[in-house]
């Protein structure tokens, strides 16, 4: 596969996001505040009380504030309040892919649907899924901490079309000089 085009302004979004200073949510232990009626959507829609939540700054915000515990569950965290956040299945979406390559490397960098760049790799592993209801397969990467992206239904082709056989014909995706494997 040829490298592809490069995802609209991802260096600035690189950029940004290494002079972007996330929460310290990890270090925070407040206490747990209950339900206010937060949810994420499987589609990445941001809900309040049933209500989805339209203005994408306030998503970012509460994004950036996201934390999923040991116990799987999510919560807002703040230095004074925890919060739950019912999410359907994760919390972000990846929904640009990028294929940079350099001599027989590849590094696959992924835009999730809040803007975040991921590049997959030992720090931002990608994981696959098989979905119970229809056998399909569901990636996902590693954005920060537990949270993870969901790689949107359109860019799993483009994924799997990437992938090589072992010398045991097992399916693997490599990025950032790890490879990934695909389920049997």
């Amino acid at each position: 596969m040829e490298p592809s085009e490069p995802i609209s302004s991802l260096e600035l979004l690189l950029k940004r996001a290494g002079e972007t200073t996330r929460a310290p949510v990890e270090l925070w232990n407040p206490p747990h505040c209950g339900d206010i009626g937060l949810a994420i959507r499987a589609d990445g829609t941001w809900i309040y009380r049933g209500s989805p939540i339209h203005r994408l700054p306030l998503v970012k915000l509460f994004a950036r504030v996201l934390r999923r515990d040991a116990d799987g569950r999510y919560y807002l965290v703040t230095p004074v309040e925890k919060i739950d956040v019912a999410v359907a299945d994760a919390p972000f979406l990846a929904v640009e892919m990028e294929v940079r390559r350099s001599g027989n490397a590849a590094q696959l960098i992924f835009r999730t649907n809040l803007d975040d760049p991921v590049a997959a790799g030992p720090g931002n592993p990608l994981r696959f899924d098989v979905d119970g209801a229809n056998g399909g397969l569901k990636p996902y990467i590693l954005v920060r901490g537990r949270l993870e992206a969901l790689v949107a239904r359109a860019l799993t082709m483009d994924l799997v079309a990437l992938a090589e056989p072992d010398a045991y014909g097992r399916l693997w995706i490599e990025s950032g000089g790890t490879r990934f494997a695909l389920p049997d």
